[in-house]
């Protein structure tokens, strides 16, 4: 059996799919590109795929992971554009890899999101995200199945801060567009590092945090998009990719073995 793990996006009009869904299309995607699955055993048989970490419905990713497991060896790159191609524009598979080491869930402690505030100026929010930070509690209140829960989001928060433009080329390209249109609506753009604790803190939490140490009340909804999670590095705060172990590891096994290939005949 052979591991492959992928990272794919949720870009655009996508965001709003809910991960149900996600799951739906994946599946039809893997039957369109003839991908030879496992199957799980017992009554109902289901192709073995382990999903990590989903975003929350109404927000964008670009680091999105699952993990499929197949019966017959596959190409990662051919395999990875096989399943792009089989997926609606905006779900794209934008990387993949041969699963080499264990434990990709425990590597995703952390992420890194942007939130777009239309309608906020930025030293308001500059003046916000300076009064999270140097709150020693921020208790926010969700709703959930067990009724409302009350929790602080402070501690969970590795940084917070608000940055000059976008990082993914989707919010550029409408950032600017909305900039070279006449109007009188400001944006700001923050930078948040999150750990995965739990209960979890998402985006809309450390929003509500905002509101309440600084009456913060973007005029809409945020845009909020995940760039990027995995291991969290304590000592300089950045989250580092996931994958990377499994190509490192990839790597040594290639350089191990063209070492001990045997060399060709009249070579000196």
């Amino acid at each position: 059996m052979q591991r492959i793990r992928l990272r794919y996006t949720k870009r655009g009009r996508l965001r709003f799919t809910s991960h149900r869904d996600f799951q739906r299309a994946f599946e039809r995607a893997l039957r369109r590109a003839e991908v030879p699955m496992a199957y799980s055993a017992g009554f109902t048989p289901h192709p073995k795929v382990s999903y990590a970490n989903a975003a929350p419905t109404g927000t964008g990713s670009e680091a999105e992971y699952l993990e499929i497991a197949l019966t017959a060896p596959r190409d990662p790159e051919t395999l990875r554009i096989l399943l792009d191609t089989s997926l609606p524009a905006g779900l794209d598979v934008v990387d993949a890899v041969e699963a080499r080491t264990p434990g990709l869930a425990d590597r995703l402690t952390a992420s890194v999101w942007e939130l777009r505030l239309d309608g906020v100026d930025p030293a308001e929010a500059e003046r916000a995200v300076a009064a999270f930070n140097t709150a020693e509690a921020v208790e926010v209140q969700r709703r959930t199945k067990n009724g409302l829960r009350t929790f602080d989001a402070r501690p969970a928060a590795v940084s917070l801060r608000t940055v000059d433009g976008p990082a993914t080329l989707e919010a550029t390209e409408t950032h600017r567009a909305q900039a070279d249109r006449p109007s009188d609506r400001c944006c700001a753009i923050l930078r948040l590092v999150v750990r995965h604790v739990t209960p979890a803190v998402r985006p809309d939490d450390v929003l509500s945090g905002l509101r309440a140490v600084a009456d913060l009340a973007p005029p809409v909804p945020a845009a909020v998009t995940r760039l990027a999670q995995g291991l969290l590095d304590e000592e300089t705060g950045a989250v580092t990719d996931p994958l990377a172990p499994d190509r490192e590891a990839a790597a040594l096994l290639t350089a191990a073995a063209a070492a001990t290939a045997p060399m060709p005949e009249g070579s000196a």
